[in-house]
């Protein structure tokens, strides 16, 4: 596939930087700081973010995340004592994260109001997903920018400028190069890069040894993240398709921009995928969020009944935020090749 060789040209380029370092789901030791020798970060420091110029003339203090990948980046590069609020969490915390994370203040289990989350009192404001920094969400950038609270965007979510959950439509494949300048940035402004180099070195190492030798070659899938009246199904461009291109799964919705597009159940039926790689999200806020309560819709209803993965059950289960841009994309992959080492040769 072309867009299979694309990404592991993407993933190759990316592992030249290196192949030591701590875990992705691991919090980097405190005495790993750029501060502490070469690399430290000079202020003011200025950087273009998704079309927004960000300065801050010092390492932020008050930090609020909005997104669970955001908050476990920052948890993983030792910035728990930085955080005053998180937000929008579809699984639990990783478990090696649990402690660091259990004194850091839940805002909201969704998305806060404007007002919750200016009164953590923060002067830096991190988001995984630009809707929070849409009309409607959260607040607009330059509504925080009045209170002298920088904002941060993850540039997983931003294309040639514009944010993709924030309106904007995805036109170019989502590469792995992408979270890695989210976790580098973030160093950076935290004048913690030591720490960032080595947890991309970390994700580097883990995502080779989970793609090499994994192949499909081909088989078809189909990612459905949520809702059993209006799936919500992974497109070609995001990071869905970008687990499935970097191990020969080929998505038959790869012809959709959006990330996450809806779609019908007659759709999904008629593109009949020999995989479902099935969203398992500890949340309850569409029906079919769980992975259960999905399994027993697709064994149970006429039409999904008819699928070939349906038929023979070949389910992969992952988790929301191991379907999202995040550090958990390994624990993804990781998933995958299980189920792979498995189940070759059966389809």
């Amino acid at each position: 596939m072309q867009q299979r060789a694309v990404f592991t040209l993407v993933l190759a380029a990316a592992l030249t930087v290196g192949l030591a370092g701590c875990g992705a789901s691991e919090a980097v030791e405190p005495e790993a700081t750029a501060a502490s020798g070469e690399g430290a970060t000079i202020y003011p420091l200025t950087i273009d973010n998704c079309g927004v110029e960000v300065t801050v003339d010092a390492a932020p203090q008050r930090v609020v995340s909005l997104d669970q990948n955001s908050t476990e980046i920052l948890l993983s590069l030792g910035l728990e004592d930085r955080l005053v609020g998180t937000a929008s969490w579809t699984d639990p915390v990783l478990d090696s994260l649990a402690d660091a994370n259990a004194d850091v203040p839940r805002l909201a289990d969704n998305a806060p109001t404007y007002e919750v989350a200016l009164g953590a009192d923060p002067d830096f404001v991190t988001a995984s997903f630009g809707r929070h920094f849409a009309e409607g969400g959260v607040a607009t950038r330059e509504r925080f920018a009045e209170t002298d609270v920088s904002t941060y965007l993850s540039p997983t979510d931003c294309d040639n400028g514009t944010s993709i959950n924030g309106g904007g439509t995805r036109t170019t494949p989502l590469t792995i190069d992408a979270l890695y300048a989210e976790i580098a940035e973030l160093g950076e402004i935290f004048d913690v890069s030591n720490r960032a180099d080595e947890l991309i070195a970390d994700l580097q190492a883990r995502a080779e040894a989970a793609t090499t030798g994994v192949d499909f070659e081909g088989a078809s899938v189909a990612f459905w993240f949520a809702d059993t009246k209006t799936p919500y199904v992974a497109g070609g461009l995001g990071s869905a398709a970008l687990l499935a291109s970097m191990t020969g799964l080929d998505n038959v919705f790869t012809d959709l921009d959006d990330d996450w597009p809806a779609t019908t159940w007659e759709e999904v039926a008629d593109r009949d995928p020999q995989i479902f790689i099935l969203g398992d999200l500890q949340r309850d806020r569409f029906p079919g969020d769980r992975l259960d309560d999905k399994v027993a819709f697709l064994e149970s209803d006429p039409l999904t009944k008819t699928i070939d993965a349906v038929g023979h059950q070949r389910y992969i289960a992952l988790h929301g935020a191991e379907l999202n841009p995040s550090i958990r994309f390994v624990d993804g992959l990781e998933k995958i090749k299980a189920w792979w080492v498995e189940h070759e040769g059966e389809l």
